[in-house]
């Protein structure tokens, strides 16, 4: 529900700049900052597809508590990026390296559960226990900077 909030929100911000700078609807030409809006609002939707993906196969495969965690925090992530790309294009840096961060750590979270299957299919061997503790341990890591 969260991720739809912050589409709506995006959508808004575009239609709001489009409106502000045309004065008419969806235009792909206008000013500096529509075209920033825009582009930042792409960027958003190219990554979301990515972002569901390794989120549920994570949190399917691996661990809840720890896929959430980083999922929330790529939210909060996309939102610092969407926001740094309106203004100077070096501030949205620091959330586009976030961003990536947390979309490999979900994705070896997805890998970890995999390798996990076929461990036990093949050899018996059930380290899901210690997948999940690793996790865990490692999910507050992303915080830092």
């Amino acid at each position: 529900i969260l991720c739809v909030f912050l589409t709506a929100f995006f959508a808004y911000k575009l239609e709001h700049e489009s409106k502000h700078c045309n004065g008419r609807g969806l235009q792909r030409q206008g000013s500096s900052s529509f075209d920033r809006v825009y582009t930042a609002n792409q960027n958003c939707g190219y990554t979301y597809p990515t972002f569901l993906a390794v989120l549920w196969c994570a949190g399917l495969l691996c661990s809840q508590a720890p896929a959430a965690f980083a999922g929330l925090m790529y939210l909060f992530v996309r939102q610092k990026y969407f926001v740094g790309y309106l203004g100077e294009r070096t501030q949205s840096i620091p959330g586009y390296l976030f961003g990536k961060r947390i979309i490999l750590f979900l994705f070896l979270m997805s890998v970890a559960g995999i390798l996990n299957y076929y461990l036990i299919y093949f050899f018996g061997s059930d380290f899901e226990i210690h997948i999940r503790t690793i996790t865990s341990a490692i999910s507050p890591l992303l915080l830092i900077p």
